[in-house]
């Protein structure tokens, strides 16, 4: 049974795979000072809340947040008696390398959303992912992640925006009934809202056009749904794309074991 771990700078995901199938996904906030105990403690306390009696066997880790990286590896060591695998460490294999400039070191996120989009659609994609920061990961026609942009997260934005201007208010992301807001909130959830939807669009039509192949846009993240409202934005929402590139990159590796 595999553990696939993913963390990102605002959560961190468990998930629990069979080799055919995910059996439960648990999420906490990535906090760099928890310990292997208290992790453990707390998974163990979900898995029999869930009434899930499995035997953990192996463990993979994305993490893009290196601090947590030395307690989640003791975990996995100290309760599991396995040695993970770590996305972007030279002992964790790729199914393709990334063509980047060289030094170049390239998230684990968009490595492991790279592999997961190519399992599922092939090539030349781009992969748009919501999360603390907006990414664009090209995929190329052979699976290659061959680069893509990196904008400031949607939540990050707002937040930036409430605490550099002491008159806005903190809001929430959410489609605006209209465009001209005849509010505070309603105009800052306009710009918010829009101002994405044609950052989105934006980035990815200069891709496609410096690309010059037909692309296919995969959104994933938790706000990829509610940007899917406000115009055709994607070709396909994956809700579990970096949960399914973990397990392939796994897979990957057991495969081509020396």
């Amino acid at each position: 049974m595999l553990l696939a771990i993913d963390t990102g700078n605002t959560n961190t995901v468990f998930s629990i795979w069979d080799g055919t199938r995910i059996l439960a996904t648990f999420r906490t906030t990535t906090e760099h000072q928890r310990t292997a105990d208290q992790y453990f403690v707390w998974l163990s306390t979900l898995m029999a809340h869930r009434g899930l009696d499995v035997q953990i066997t192996d463990c993979i880790i994305s993490s893009t947040v290196p601090r947590v990286v030395f307690n989640l590896r003791v975990l996995c060591d100290r309760y599991f008696d396995s040695r993970p695998l770590v996305v972007g460490k030279p002992d964790c294999g790729l199914p393709i390398a990334p063509r980047v400039d060289e030094g170049t070191q390239v998230g684990p996120d968009r490595l492991v959303n790279t592999a997961a989009a190519y399992d599922r659609h092939g090539g030349n994609l781009i992969v748009v992912d919501f999360g603390t920061a907006t990414t664009f990961d090209v995929v190329a026609e052979d699976g290659a992640y061959v680069g893509g942009a990196i904008a400031p997260g949607v939540n990050l934005s707002l937040e930036a925006l409430h605490h550099a201007a002491a008159a806005l208010p903190h809001v929430d992301v959410t489609k605006p009934q209209s465009v001209i807001g005849t509010n505070t909130v309603a105009c800052m959830q306009s710009g918010v809202f829009w101002g994405y939807v044609g950052l989105v669009h934006g980035i990815c039509d200069r891709i496609r056009e410096e690309y010059d192949k037909p692309m296919r846009i995969i959104g994933t993240g938790g706000l990829a749904p509610l940007f899917s409202q406000g115009d055709v934005l994607f070709d396909l929402i994956e809700d579990d794309l970096t949960t399914h590139g973990l397990t392939v990159i796994y897979k990957y590796n057991k495969e081509n074991a020396h």
